[in-house]
This record gives C-alpha cells, structure tokens and sequence, in this order.
C-alpha cells in the first residue's frame, strides 16, 4: 500500500545543500520535516562521484560547514571519500538519519491553493504533503552523455565518471577517453598509470593552475583542535584568498590573462613536445570556463602511452573509435569525462505551480528565473538551494549553501508569524533582479573571455554564475524583505 506522509517542510536530497538546511531546522528545534533521498545513502555529488583521482577543488577547511568545522582534514585538498565520510558523520551529529526517506525519489509536485500545500510524489509510488518545498538537488547531477554515432555497435565497456565502473578491471587496456573537464582532468592521471593506452578526445582545451594541495601537519590539526577559534581564523584567510579572485571575474581580463602565464608556465614544464602544447593550450581568456587545478595531469599527457586528440569522433565500432579525420583506434572501453546537465538541469523536475504553471515549460522557454536564486513567481512557498545563478567560479559553494538556509527558514518564520498561508516573490522584483545580474555577468570573463561554456543555456545566457562577491550574496540574504514578497491566505490547520 502506498503511503502519504504530511509535514511542515519537505527537503529533496541529502548532499551538503539537503543536510545543510535540514541542520539548520534542527538547531532552530524544529522536528517537522522530511529529506526524501533517492539513493540509499547520504552526501549527493559525493555519494556518487567514486571515480579515481576525485577530490575537492577548494580547500576542505572552506569547502565544508562554517558551524561544524572538521579539524582533521588530512589534506588541503580532500579527497572523495573524506568529504563522503565528513557528510555522513554531519548527517549523524545531527540526527538527520531519522529524518531521511531512502529510495524516494520525487516525480513531481503540484501546488494546492486551496490547502497551500505542495503535494510531491516519488518513484515508488508515494505521496509527500508539505506547506514548504525546499529543492536542494543541485545541478551536477545527472550526467552528460553524448550520442556518439555507432555507440550501440560497441561490445567494450562505456561508464560515465559519475557512475564508474568499479568491477571493470582498466590494467592493461585501450582507453579512449571523451572530454577534458574537471573529472577527467583528476582520473586520466590516475588511470593512465595502469592501461595499456589512454586516447583522450578533447573538444576545447581547459586552463589549468598549480593545485596548492599539501598534507595538513599533525601539529596544525591538533592547533585546530584544541585551540578555539585557530580553525577559524584559518577559515577566514582561506575564504579572503578566495574571494579576491573574484575581481579578476568580474570585468578584469587583464588580471585573468596574468594568470595565464601561470598556468602556460605548468604547460611549458610538463610538455617538451611544442605540438602537444599548442594543443592544450586554450585560445580563449582563463575563467571563461570553469577554471581547473591540478598537478599531474599535463605530465600524464605527456607519456609516450597518452595521446591526446583533437578530432572529434566520428564512429564508434565493434572494437574502435574513428575519428573525424578518418583514424581508427583500437579500444577496449569508452570513459566519458563529459560532465552533467547544468543549464537544464531542472528540466525533469514536474513542478506545478499557481494555475497549472510548469516551471520546466516557462524556464525553457524564457530561461531560468528567480529572485536571489532561491524563490519563484508563482510558485509559492517553494525554495532552491544552489538554485540559478548561484553557483561559483573563485570560492565554496558551501558558503552560499549556508546564506540561503538562513534566508529560507527566515522566509518560512515570516509566513508563520504573520499567520499567512504561503509567501512567492513579486513578479517586478524578479525580473529585477535578473536584469540587474545578466547586466553583471554581460561584463564578467564568462561572456567576454571568448568561449562557450557550460555556464550558458542554449540561448547563450549564463544562468549558472553568482557574478562578484559572495560576501555581497551574504548581505542580500541574512534578512528576508517583507517588501520583495506577497503573502497570501491564511494559514489552513
């Protein structure tokens, strides 16, 4: 028998953003919320990603909650299975175990004016009631495969690095490779130290920098631990060494292309061959895409058993790729490093709002739409985490994560001490906002640096970069404005 649960806030997904706002109910006493998880495990992208090599990009000492600092990290730079094992212990500290509903994935949800509820239903069959809906499902989390011509021919093995076959053994085989993001830039090193040969397709060239990845010294961890406040005055210089790359984002291509010679520096250290370096090369201005660290990757293009090519492909046979320029390759398995749906990342989300309005209908027509990245005209007491335009190029994601759970449980205390039934922002104060954000990122390195990114949705818009400061970001959602809102009906019992 299929169930129906009723409940004062419904959170979908237990990655940082789901654990991070259920926390912060918690901490304000509240006992009245269900986290529907479609796995049956905690941690979101962390959960999933077990791919070789994979790790944070931002210091673990920022990339991780302001209010449960871990003084244990063992590097700079942690690895997946650290960062895994920091959420599900958050998850226990916090008793948010009881709270979890494993292998629930949400369907879709509907607005009922009359109730002011949402109604959301899952894959098994279930029906979830709730005054408030809070999405905390991200945007790195359904892989980008591309159709590549003949793939149904192939009887190798193709995986995503999202979904990594563990069971298939790389030792000694031909591994074609498509795509050069941020993945593929942390497992090629990894793999090509164990397969026979490792063809890497790339379509466009990222940059690069010098990754500052250290082990933290026992005395440094045991300074964290037993010193208050030393942690967090190492938080402080971390998020202020972040921060300022900012500016370089932000209208300063003369900043980003002095950073290039860093990144050209590592080129030119790595790799004596002068055609391999014109190939990896970007010709487009650092921080267009998604800027990448690492130390070992170009050494690892640089062995004689891994060849990067520049071709797209063209055909996948039996046993072979060809590509465009009519090379066959002979391969044993395809591993896409092709990164996930962003831009359209909401589009499987059936959400209903006021008068039958389909967000995934309006944000493909008219492109993703919100105020602050969190709410949405006409879709009342509904709430995003890491929602458009929030995501970062220079600092941790956490940091925003942690100003939308404060803005949104002010939002939901607003609702409930005016005894209202549900609160959606103003049409004009949206539209203000977006006008006043594409203004910024019209002037920011993303649209100016001269290349097409993942950042962009099909009509060339950047509906995934929060332009600027995050402290700015911080200041806009410590307090809801009553003026940005309407409230509307009264509370039902």
């Amino acid at each position: 028998m299929n169930q129906r649960d009723e409940t004062g806030v419904l959170i979908i997904g237990t990655g940082f953003s789901g654990l991070g706002m259920a926390a912060k109910l918690r901490k304000q006493g509240r006992t009245d919320f269900v986290i529907l998880e479609k796995a049956d495990e905690v941690g979101g992208t962390w959960r999933d990603n077990t791919y070789p090599g994979c790790a944070c990009d931002i210091q673990s000492h920022m990339y991780s909650f302001s209010f449960e600092q871990n003084p244990s990290w063992s590097r700079a730079f942690s690895p997946q299975p650290e960062i895994w094992a920091y959420l599900r212990g958050f998850a226990r500290k916090y008793d948010l175990y009881s709270y979890v509903r494993f292998g629930q994935e949400m369907t879709a949800a509907r607005w009922d004016a009359d109730e002011q509820r949402w109604h959301v239903t899952t894959a098994a069959g279930d029906e979830f009631v709730a005054r408030f809906l809070v999405a905390g499902v991200g945007a790195l989390h359904l892989p980008q495969i591309p159709d590549l011509p003949g793939i149904e021919k192939f009887e190798g093995r193709a995986f995503h690095s999202a979904q990594w076959d563990h069971d298939y053994d790389l030792r000694g085989k031909r591994v074609a490779v498509v795509g050069t993001g941020a993945s593929a830039v942390q497992f090629v090193p990894k793999i090509a130290e164990e397969t026979a040969a490792v063809h890497l397709f790339q379509r466009t060239p990222p940059w690069i920098m010098p990754k500052p990845d250290h082990e933290m010294p026992d005395w440094m961890k045991t300074l964290f631990a037993r010193v208050p406040g030393a942690q967090r005055l190492y938080r402080s210089l971390l998020y202020w060494m972040l921060e300022v790359r900012a500016v370089g984002f932000n209208g300063r291509p003369w900043l980003m292309k002095l950073a290039q010679q860093l990144a050209k520096a590592q080129i030119k250290k790595a790799i004596k061959d002068p055609e391999l370096r014109r190939k990896v090369t970007p010709d487009y201005t650092l921080g267009c895409k998604r800027v990448l660290i690492s130390n070992d990757y170009y050494p690892a293009l640089a062995r004689d058993d891994v060849e990067v090519v520049t071709d797209g492909i063209a055909e996948v046979k039996a046993h072979s790729v060809v590509d465009t320029a009519g090379v066959e390759r002979e391969i044993d398995a395809i591993i896409y490093g092709t990164g996930f749906h962003v831009t359209d990342a909401f589009d499987y989300l059936e959400i209903t709002g006021v008068d039958g309005r389909r967000l995934n209908k309006e944000w493909a027509a008219d492109g993703m739409r919100t105020h602050l990245g969190i709410t949405v005209s006409g879709y009342p007491n509904l709430f995003f985490l890491l929602g458009p335009n929030t995501g970062l190029g220079h600092n941790s994601v956490v940091f925003m994560i942690e100003s939308q759970t404060e803005y949104i449980s002010d939002a939901i205390r607003l609702v409930e001490r005016t005894g209202s039934g549900s609160i959606e922002p103003r049409q004009v104060v949206q539209e203000r906002f977006n006008a006043e954000i594409q203004g910024q990122l019209e002037r920011g390195i993303w649209t100016q640096g001269g290349c097409r990114s993942w950042y962009l949705d099909a009509q060339g818009v950047n509906r995934t970069i929060w332009p600027g400061f995050t402290w700015r970001y911080w200041l806009r959602t410590r307090r809801v404005n009553p003026a940005d809102f309407q409230l509307v009906g009264q509370a039902r019992g």
